[in-house]
């Protein structure tokens, strides 16, 4: 049987890949170490593992929970983000659960792309921007994000024609995967861009609370007439450790968060009534845990630039997220550097190409896995490379 046209223009997911590489490698009898997905080593805080014991207990919290999400759980939600940013959210409106960000981030394209829609994407990015425009049967317009503009997308280079026919904009800052991060100046001159073209602007916020230095990430939402064109995206996944929870949020422009409310009504049954108690107990407890979590992916940071400047690479620290981002030394691609890698080193990092045409010639390092296993890959790169050139 022949699968439908917006199955078969998916790319295959970059991380599934990653996978099946590792379980290859691993049945040869390699000692993978992998360097590739972001999925916190340390595990979810004591607090909210006991949150969710008890919730569970609860019968009531057994049946089919609301699509939409708790009330609770919303005005928790809007409580963190005025404490936060000092953005004011009206939990019934302007807040809806997510059965993790990404869920909201493949189906906000079904709530306003049509087909042959054009949606401006982040170039390297994360693939589900670009999966979710073609399962809307949009088209992706890539927005080049380069090292001379901070990796941040150049608004001015995007043709008329081409803004007057987009959707929607995902940004996503602090970034996954170039480590960039944004001001609320940036913020105001997408907001501008927006307000011109008539465009839902989809900030991916998700490593907002990941941050190293005395950098605080702002909100895209902190800019006046931000809720008027744009909406964002988090979850508790990163910042408490939450990533097989499946549990997150969007917040913002109330007709945005009402369709893809809507949407979801159709499609899903909500998130598990005491997994959101527990989320009610990460954002409402204490919070030193975050900071205990960015000063070890500080040190892991620290680590990495280290050694691969050691090695001749010449990479400044990035601010923000848990990811390192690379050139590819001379003579590599970003997919034969990464196979160099796993054959010689039995290391596993991600090729840059896998965000986008953009990310030809970098690779991605993530900072997720116990400090003694990085430290013994980081020795295995050095063994095999030896100094780079570029």
């Amino acid at each position: 049987m022949l699968e439908a046209t917006r199955v078969r223009n998916l790319p295959p997911y970059l991380f599934a890949r990653i996978e099946r590489l590792i379980a290859e490698k691993k049945e040869a009898g390699v000692d993978v170490i992998s360097l590739g997905i972001g999925d916190p080593d340390t595990p979810t805080p004591k607090h909210i593992i006991e949150e969710l014991y008890l919730a569970a207990q609860n019968p009531e919290n057994h049946q089919y929970p609301s699509s939409v999400g708790m009330l609770s759980y919303r005005q928790a939600v809007a409580a963190w983000y005025a404490r936060r940013f000092g953005v004011q959210l009206d939990p019934k409106t302007e807040v809806v659960s997510l059965l993790g960000s990404k869920e909201g981030i493949a189906h906000i394209s079904w709530c306003y792309v049509d087909p042959g829609d054009l949606v401006l994407v982040p170039d390297p990015g994360y693939p589900v921007y670009e999966g979710g425009t073609i399962l809307a049967g949009g088209a992706a317009y890539k927005m080049p994000l380069k090292p001379e503009n901070g990796f941040l997308p150049d608004l001015d280079s995007i043709p008329e024609e081409v803004a007057r026919k987009a959707k929607l904009m995902f940004i996503n800052y602090p970034n996954n995967p170039t480590g960039a991060v944004a001001d609320l100046g940036f913020f105001e001159k997408v907001v501008h861009f927006a307000k011109k073209y008539e465009i839902l602007v989809c900030h991916d916020a998700a490593y907002s609370e990941i941050t190293f230095d005395g950098y605080i990430a702002p909100s895209f939402l902190e800019v006046k007439g931000a809720k008027d064109v744009g909406i964002e995206f988090h979850s508790l996944s990163k910042t408490y450790n939450m990533t097989g929870w499946r549990i997150g949020w969007a917040v913002g422009n109330a007709k945005a968060i009402d369709a893809l409310g809507r949407l979801k009504s159709n499609i899903d049954s909500g998130v598990f009534q005491a997994i959101q108690y527990a989320g009610i107990k990460a954002l409402e407890g204490p919070q030193d845990v975050v900071k205990e979590l960015c000063d070890l992916y500080a040190q892991r940071r620290d680590l990495v630039i280290e050694t691969l400047n050691k090695l001749g690479w010449n990479l400044s620290k990035p601010k923000g997220t848990f990811y390192i981002w690379a050139p590819v030394p001379k003579g590599f691609t970003s997919a034969s550097f990464a196979e160099y890698l796993i054959e010689k080193a039995g290391v596993v990092i991600t090729p840059g190409n896998g965000y986008g045409t953009n990310g030809e010639g970098y690779f991605r390092i993530s900072l997720t896995i116990p400090t003694s296993r990085l430290k013994e890959a980081l020795q295995r790169i050095e063994q095999h490379l030896g100094k780079v050139e570029f």
